[in-house]
């Protein structure tokens, strides 16, 4: 019965991996579908490029910072362990690769390839692990902190606040040291429309995250014998209420339509397992409402070019996921309890004061050593040529 159960979980849990890596397709078609043309190829190539570079970067050192775990022993070492303890590795890594994913929509269209690598490589290595093992794995003590302070430890079950709202504001120093793509705002205080390249696109990566975020949210268990039911319909809840805010603030808008539902969902991440369904509708309609106003007024009225609104999807409502996972988690609305308002608020507060200090020395770092944006002719020009030497859809093709 323990081969089997130890089985079971194995595959459970790389059934989970698998859908969180196929979110990256998610991250990568939205992009696509939101930037220009001439930064297509772009998109997709720093997508799977990323993954790749997390990977090196949190099998070698942040899996050992967040976890105390290395595959330094030998090959026989490692087959003989059970195979669970080495697929969870897989699962935890496509949640550190998440982060850079995020970073990438809100740099794009301007940012030069090889230092965001050598960027990817860091936070994943250092700065992404170091608030992930405070939060699930206890270090330095603060989780015994809170517990013994106020009752009960800080909630994240899936990540609102550990991959969303890292992610989200390790991304905002990265646009403000970028600065705005050339002709977005002009000195006169004019703003140019950037219109997205492919709302088809842009929709196809929306459904991708959608589809995959419930193996994010239900796999985040990790064992079979704590799945719960409840994941998955507070997560529904969370995406309908998203949407549908995001449909009518947004005034039928695609753009708005189709990053509601992921507002939802960065959202009920931390609380998933402690919501009642009715309290999961609130939490995503409000994440919802706050993305189209944050990223209305990110983009006209304090001109930060956050291209695809990552710092408000993933940053603002990730923390307001972590944040209400401590109001509606609570036995009093409905939810069932197990969860203190004060945890929440403060590693909340840790994780974007982590996040903010070192995306700035991370990217602050690379600005003043390497340069981190492209100039101005390879920019008029698109990543794409600029970068990889070739067009999403290259006009003029041989005739022999």
């Amino acid at each position: 019965m323990d081969t089997l159960k130890t089985s079971s979980d194995t595959l459970f849990i790389l059934l989970g991996a698998i859908m969180v890596l196929a979110m990256h397709a998610g991250f990568a078609f939205l992009e696509v579908g939101t930037v220009r043309k001439k930064n297509q190829v772009n998109a997709l190539v720093k997508i799977i490029t990323d993954l790749g570079v997390s990977t090196v970067a949190y099998f070698f050192i942040g899996y050992g910072i967040a976890y105390g775990v290395d595959f330094f022993a030998g090959a026989e070492t490692l087959a003989a362990k059970n195979g669970y303890e080495l697929t969870k590795f897989f699962f935890l890594l496509t949640f550190a690769a998440a982060i850079p994913a995020i970073i990438s929509g809100g740099i794009a269209e301007r940012a030069r390839f090889n230092p965001q690598l050598a960027a990817t490589f860091l936070i994943v290595g250092f700065v992404y692990p170091f608030f992930e093992g405070i939060a699930w794995n206890q270090a330095f003590g603060i989780q015994d902190w809170l517990q013994a302070t106020f009752g009960e430890p800080f909630h994240d079950f899936a990540g609102s606040v550990v991959v969303h709202a890292m992610g989200g504001w390790i991304a905002l120093p990265a646009v403000l040291l970028l600065g705005a793509r050339h002709g977005r705002y002009s000195k006169s205080g004019q703003i140019s429309a950037h219109p997205p390249s492919s709302i088809p696109f842009l929709a196809l990566g929306a459904w991708i995250l959608t589809v995959g975020w419930f193996g994010f949210n239900m796999m985040s268990a990790q064992t079979l014998d704590k799945i719960s039911g409840l994941v998955a319909l507070n997560s529904l809840m969370a995406m309908a209420g998203g949407t549908l805010v995001a449909l009518v603030l947004g005034r039928n808008d695609p753009g708005f339509v189709h990053n509601g539902p992921l507002a939802g969902l960065v959202a009920v991440c931390a609380g998933s397992d402690l919501m009642h369904p009715i309290g999961a509708l609130a939490v995503g309609g409000i994440a919802g409402a706050l993305f189209v106003v944050t990223f209305t007024l990110t983009q006209n009225r304090w001109k930060i070019d956050d291209v695809l609104g990552v710092w408000p999807l993933h940053g603002l409502c990730g923390a307001w996921g972590g944040i209400a996972a401590g109001i509606f988690g609570q036995q009093a609305l409905g939810g069932l309890g197990g969860v203190a308002f004060m945890p929440q608020l403060i590693m909340t507060a840790l994780a974007i004061a982590v996040a903010v200090l070192g995306g700035g020395a991370v990217y602050g770092a690379l600005k003043a050593t390497v340069g981190l944006r492209l100039d101005q002719e390879e920019e008029y020009n698109g990543a794409d040529l600029s970068i990889h030497r070739i067009t999403a859809t290259p006009e003029r093709e041989p005739n022999w």
